[in-house]
């Protein structure tokens, strides 16, 4: 078919792109998106679009509703045009064309389309029995550009629903629920001639064909769907098959496809095909994945969780339409409320790009989007459309269908956060805060104001994801020691929209550093957490720039520094469900060193530091403990410390003294070449010969994480109460003079 041949040719003319002048994405969107996640004006439908498909410019629409309308009009409201099922629409105006087709009979619903390569045919599949009139049974071919019933189309009738079609210049090969064609038996799978002859292609699915894809030059077709067998062979849910004889070219046993999934969509370019599932129950694959077109072997597998409805590859992004929900599995969102669109490269699908337009739930079944499009002209004007349950895009009403073009979008970065300020050195004001995010740009720029100025003080780039967004940074020079002053951040995109100005933080610059923190930073600590901050986050005073979020509570700056000659303060912790995390996920370190001082008078112990996998769900109700963690450092029940690592066994060093007794104790645990040592009050108190531990990926927390009973005086609570400070990581094992010295410095 004509969308799958220009496929094949703009993966092939992208690859050469620096060649022949092919127009890559727009400089305004992030790295790798073609599209912006400003929706454009689209008319929309009265209920649910099923399925969509692009031919010349025109984006042909079926589903089940009776009527379509313009952009910003409500259901039954001015301009509100008779609609019944199908419809047809300028793909880069959004506006309705002159081709009117009712497709009706029964609960009539349209749920496959798909266009001849020549351009001259649609083929609609779904359950009806009459087109304009014309008596036919769950397929009809339509003439185009004209837009009229092919009466010489006269395929057998169908027994139950067509879910697939895929239009060859040889057959059009059907997917469904069916059982027969005429008097004929197809189980599940047919084919026919562009004049409706039944063709002798005859494989056999126990259970419904969801998706069929011919990736051009093949002579293979794809098939997806609910089946565990084709053609008696065990293949749950995908398997490949001769465009001619319908046999066997590849199957998918040993449930490769898990039994609780199904495949609803498949896409190719050149090289590959893409597939989209769905799931329910546990173990399942709701994510995407990539196999090889010659090998038919996976390449990737993504393993979000949120049924996958549609896949569409353009150039080297994998648009999606699903309800992904959690993501964290690759490198993305964690768990929480559904995104419903996403793109990713076929080459690292992790972490997700930065494209984040945003539908809602919707009508029906509440699944949000359920198919996807896309025009392919391969000039820089490319539209992506797409369908489904939907009822508003980017918080404003719009029913079934949308639309996103090249950009740059209209919608700019938001406010940055948590801004704070600390004077390091004489003369010298670094400014803190969380960068922000755009819809569609990953590639931000802060300016950073001083003192109310209208002209910037500096700027400083950073990049950043929705659900990933770093600490940035900027160390004023020029500032007068004694002087107070302030600051605020603002953000913009590469197109030159600004977000709002962030709140203004003010500082009193310093004419001398003060000495515990520089000895951190000089001994090389890549995450400090001072924990004094008057912001609602733990801003990061190391050059690392790895801000701490807290977790359902935890007072930063709630109570006193440990330090004694320090006005910095420390957070506390309830013991309850506080936690402060690291929200970049990085590779656990093999040699390390983590740094703490607390306070406690608890008898049900609980976690003061460790590294693990899990991030707090995106609701921020429920707290995510983690599946994998260790290189923590716990309080038994009755005050001990404990410093675990996991190798594939537990692997502790314990205090054998205890230090709940409500004084501030100073705690460091070191791994390195030389094995674990735990370090109490700048004094080695436990240690061993251990230098192995397990690569994982997450990040640093304190204050509460996973402790199961398995592990060796697991205290009664995962959360620490008491009060913790100056949380630092290095790089490297510090040596027990480096850390007699912090002890010492703090205490002075």
């Amino acid at each position: 078919m004509r969308k799958k041949i220009t496929a094949v040719l703009a993966g092939i003319l992208l690859a050469a792109a620096s060649l022949i002048g092919l127009a890559p994405p727009s400089a305004a969107l992030s790295p790798g998106v073609a599209f912006s996640a400003t929706n454009l004006p689209t008319w929309q439908t009265n209920g649910i679009v099923w399925a969509m498909a692009e031919s010349n410019g025109v984006v042909y629409v079926g589903g089940t509703f009776t009527a379509i309308r313009p952009p910003g009009v409500a259901a039954g409201g001015a301009g509100t045009r008779s609609a019944v099922n199908f419809a047809a629409f300028d793909a880069y105006t959004g506006n309705p064309i002159n081709c009117s087709l009712s497709v009706t009979g029964g609960s009539a619903t349209v749920r496959a389309m798909d266009v001849s390569p020549d351009g001259r045919t649609l083929y609609i599949g779904g359950n009806f029995s009459t087109v304009n009139g014309v008596g036919t049974s769950r397929i009809a071919a339509i003439n185009l550009p004209g837009c009229t019933v092919n009466t010489n189309f006269r395929p057998p009738g169908l027994s139950a629903t067509v879910r697939a079609i895929e239009a060859t210049s040889s057959a059009v090969y059907l997917g469904g629920d069916f059982k027969t064609a005429g008097s004929a038996t197809r189980s599940m799978l047919a084919a026919v001639s562009s004049t409706g002859t039944l063709l002798p292609w005859a494989p056999a699915a126990d259970q419904p064909v969801r998706a069929l894809h011919a990736p051009a030059g093949r002579g293979t077709v794809l098939a997806g769907g609910d089946f565990l067998t084709m053609n008696g062979a065990d293949s749950k849910a995908l398997a490949v098959l001769d465009g001619t004889s319908g046999a066997n070219v590849r199957t998918y046993p040993n449930f490769f496809i898990p039994r609780t999934s199904s495949v609803k969509s498949i896409d190719s370019d050149a090289t590959s095909f893409y597939i989209g599932n769905e799931g329910t129950g546990g173990g399942v694959f709701d994510g995407r994945a990539r196999l090889d077109l010659t090998t038919y072997n996976q390449v990737w597998r993504d393993t979000c969780l949120g049924a996958t409805q549609a896949v569409s590859v353009y150039g080297t992004t994998l648009y999606a339409a699903h309800h992904a929900h959690d993501c964290s599995s690759m490198n993305s969102f964690p768990d929480g409320p559904r995104v419903h669109l996403s793109a990713q490269s076929i080459n690292n699908p992790s972490p997700m790009l930065q494209w984040n337009p945003v539908t809602n739930d919707g009508q029906g079944e509440g699944i949000g989007p359920r198919t996807l499009t896309h025009t392919t002209a391969g000039n820089g004007t490319d539209i992506l459309w797409t369908g489904g349950e939907f009822t508003t895009v980017n918080g404003a009403a719009q029913q079934s269908l949308t639309r996103f073009g090249p950009g740059p979008g209209t919608a700019g970065p938001g406010t940055p956060r948590f801004v704070s300020a600390e004077s390091r050195a004489s003369g010298q004001n670094t400014i803190r805060w969380q960068s922000t995010s755009d819809p569609d740009d990953s590639e931000l720029t802060y300016r950073i104001y001083r003192n109310g100025s209208a002209t910037p003080l500096a700027t400083v780039n950073s990049s950043s994801r929705w659900w990933d967004l770093p600490q940035a940074s900027f160390t004023d020079t020029t500032a007068v020691p004694g002087t107070t002053y302030t600051y605020r951040v603002q953000a913009s995109d590469p197109s030159g929209r600004t977000g709002p100005l962030s709140a203004q933080a003010q500082i009193t610059t310093a004419s001398t550093a003060a000495p515990y923190p520089a000895m951190v930073r000089a001994d090389g600590a890549t995450t400090y957490w001072r924990l004094g901050d008057s912001q609602a986050a733990a801003a990061d005073s190391s050059n690392g720039n790895k801000m701490g979020l807290p977790n359902l509570g935890a007072a930063i700056g709630g109570t006193t520094s440990a330090l004694r000659s320090d006005s910095n303060r420390a957070a506390t912790f309830d013991g309850v469900d506080d936690m402060i995390y690291g929200q970049q996920r990085v590779n656990a370190p093999t040699v390390f060193s983590a740094e703490a001082w607390f306070k406690t008078d608890t008898t049900t112990g609980g976690k003061i530091l460790g590294f693990g996998n899990a991030q707090p769900r995106r609701n921020g109700n429920l707290l995510g403990y983690s599946s994998v963690y260790d290189r923590h450092v716990y309080m038994s029940d009755t005050g001990k410390l404990v410093f675990g690592v996991w190798t594939g066994t537990r692997v502790v060093v314990t205090s054998p003294a205890s230090y709940n007794d409500n004084a501030w104790h100073h705690v460091v645990a070191t791994q390195g070449p030389g094995g674990m040592v735990l370090y109490v009050d700048g004094v080695r108190v436990a240690s061993n010969t251990l230098s192995a531990n397990t690569v994982s990926l997450g990040s640093w927390r304190i204050g509460g994480d996973s402790i199961p009973s398995t592990w060796p005086s697991a205290p009664t609570s995962r959360h620490f109460k008491g009060a913790i400070d100056e949380f630092a990581i290095y790089p490297t094992a510090l040596t027990p003079a480096q850390v007699a010295n912090h002890n010492q410095q703090g205490r002075r």
